[in-house]
């Protein structure tokens, strides 16, 4: 190579070598595709892999340490949706690029996983992965084609207001064999087009609540207290479960493994007439821990 061209383009390396992430999934996704390495940052939030936890943690959702990103020089940081605008605002200020995603569908997450691949050089393990998990999809939906029927299923991801599923979750409800009895309010991008009267989801009658609450353990005391919900079915079968957010809130790997094998699960124990047990006597009913 020229000499001069090499000065000039030794300046930054062909691919970013040092990214923060500040949400989970981005960093789930780079230690599956064996690219631990890159990541120096983390949200305070991320529980998987176990293993980044030990990595510095430098946000929370909605909110960055900006002075200790700096001085962790990344030359690439990730984040999630438009709710992480601001952050990515003041990063792109100081002068570090960024990268936004914005997922909510089975099919957007799986462009993320292979456009994180892509943004760190390693698309080949970013196809194998998203491949991994489609397979997995596949074998879910194909499992699903064998219920005796296909039960109603409210997924909730908040409580107060009552917040139905995001997109991802509803169309896994959907994928297993369910019927998510919101479904109209998955085109809805923010959380504000979720939001439902716990009147209305007891006239929809759902006869399975799957209770996902952002970073907070449901209670089964709260959902049977709901006004209107003494007749709705899954109250008087007792069909209440609980999913960890962890496993199936964060758009990534998470939800299109754990998360869904969970959910199915769920949905094939209630088309069944069947109850899963609960972790612990008084609990919401799991799928596992």
């Amino acid at each position: 190579m020229n000499a001069r061209l090499s000065e000039l383009l030794s300046g930054a390396p062909p691919y970013p070598r040092r990214v923060v992430c500040l949400t989970e999934e981005t960093t789930e996704v780079l230690y599956r595709l064996g690219a631990e390495e890159l990541v120096v940052g983390v949200s305070g939030f991320t529980v998987r892999p176990p293993q980044a936890r030990k990595k510095p943690r430098v946000s929370s959702f909605l909110d960055a340490n900006f002075e200790r990103i700096l001085e962790l020089k990344p030359d690439l940081v990730l984040g999630f949706s438009d709710l992480q605008a601001d952050i990515g605002r003041e990063l792109a200020k100081r002068g570090v690029p960024v990268y936004l995603f914005n997922q909510r569908s089975l099919a957007e997450i799986l462009q993320s996983v292979r456009l994180t691949g892509a943004l760190v050089g390693r698309p080949e393990a970013a196809e194998a992965l998203a491949t991994e998990l489609t397979a997995n999809l596949e074998r879910h939906a194909d499992a699903a084609e064998s219920l005796p029927r296909r039960p109603r299923i409210f997924f909730e991801e908040w409580h107060e207001p009552l917040i139905s599923g995001i997109r991802w979750c509803s169309e896994l409800v959907e994928l297993v064999g369910g019927v998510d009895v919101c479904r109209e309010s998955r085109a809805s991008q923010g959380a504000q087009g979720r939001i439902f009267a716990p009147e209305e989801v007891a006239r929809r009658d759902p006869e399975g609540v799957i209770a996902s609450w952002c970073g907070r353990k449901a209670k089964r005391e709260k959902i049977v207290a709901r006004p209107g919900w003494t007749g709705v079915r899954a109250v008087v079968d007792d069909q209440l479960y609980e999913v960890k957010s962890s496993l199936i809130l964060q758009p990534g790997p998470a939800a299109l493994s754990d998360g869904v094998d969970r959910l199915a699960k769920i949905v094939a124990a209630v088309a069944r007439g069947e109850k899963l047990p609960p972790l612990r006597a008084g609990e919401l009913r799991s799928a596992g821990a």
